[in-house]
């Protein structure tokens, strides 16, 4: 059933419980005190590795490494790595949707549609992975909750016929990633499609990168801004590399995943392929902090490859920091 939530609130974070209350503005995370600690946590870490030198302007994912390939550091101390999969044996992929509906998508939106069920299609795996649907404009609507069956998500998909009036991207991944991926058991994604700027949400982009961070959310992100034939007159005159898109760069690798922007209709498809592929030669590395004073501070992570050849030919892309904070997905 369609959850419709207007967006007149931000929602505070409750630490104990992963609950969530309303309130006027976003409130500052309170620094948790040092005998406020959450013991034996574990990090879940996706790991995309794929070869420096493209081919014909395509990114090569790298598959068949090992868990002897790999040596994770935090704050410069080695860890102990708990658990190793791969393609063949990775978790399942729970992926959020996310469809900008703001007044400038009028024009692009039924291509966005057609290539994000298409998506959806070939990237989830049959009777393993989810995936949910929302809107976000000047409302967050969620149309289609978890679910492995593609006909609910193409109904979803489809039934979108108009647009709103303002864009609270911030807003609809903090609600997103509270409500419906924090305990969901495997992988957490959000692919955003987006083609401008926040301009309503209570939440600010900060806000957004910290709750995908505890929660081990990837996020992707495909910018439309650039505009297809046929788009909202002046749509296309965005300029690449402005703060919005910058701000659009920060939020995903800040968690783990990539920005896309794209020019055009074929692009929009390649773009979508890209993070198909990639979330199917991820690797994931889990670790056990030896740090599990979980005291509201920065934890910088590194992945390095133990072959002096692999490192040069290669190149990694995971979350390289979080904060630690007792509202982190309990084990």
């Amino acid at each position: 059933m369609k959850n419709s939530v207007r967006i007149f609130t931000f929602f505070s974070l409750i630490f104990a419980l992963g609950l969530t209350i309303s309130a006027q503005t976003p409130t500052p995370t309170p620094k948790v005190s040092d005998d406020d600690t959450t013991k034996t946590v574990e990090v879940h870490l996706p790991v995309t590795v794929f070869e420096k030198k493209e081919v014909k302007g395509k990114t090569q994912f790298v598959k068949g490494l090992t868990r002897g390939d790999f040596v994770v550091l935090e704050d410069g101390v080695p860890q102990e790595v708990t658990f190793f999969s791969d393609e063949k044996n990775n978790p399942s992929i729970y992926v959020g949707l996310l469809m900008d509906t703001s007044p400038s998508t009028a024009g692009k939106i039924t291509f966005s549609k057609d290539t994000a069920k298409n998506f959806l299609y070939t990237a989830l795996r049959l009777r393993k992975d989810k995936a949910a649907f929302m809107t976000f404009d000047n409302e967050v609507n969620l149309i289609q909750d978890f679910t492995d069956k593609q006909d609910l998500l193409s109904k979803a998909i489809d039934s979108i016929k108009k647009t709103g009036s303002q864009t609270a991207l911030y807003d609809a991944i903090w609600q997103f990633t509270d409500e419906k991926l924090r305990n969901a058991p495997g992988r957490r994604v959000i692919v955003v499609i987006t083609d401008g700027d926040d301009t309503f949400s209570r939440a600010e982009l900060n806000d957004a990168i910290d709750i995908a961070q505890r929660t081990e959310t990837t996020i992707f992100a495909i910018s439309t801004k650039a505009g297809f034939a046929g788009s909202v007159p002046g749509v296309d005159a965005g300029t690449v590399n402005d703060k919005g898109d910058k701000d659009l760069v920060r939020l995903c690798e800040e968690t783990g995943g990539r920005a896309y922007f794209t020019g055009d209709q074929l692009a929009l498809e390649r773009s979508f392929s890209m993070i198909r592929e990639e979330l199917t030669t991820q690797y994931v590395v889990t670790y056990k902090p030896a740090n599990q004073n979980y005291d509201g501070k920065e934890r910088k992570i590194e992945v390095r490859l133990t072959d002096a050849q692999k490192a040069k030919d290669y190149k990694m892309r995971f979350k390289n920091k979080y904060i630690a904070r007792k509202d982190s997905i309990k084990q």
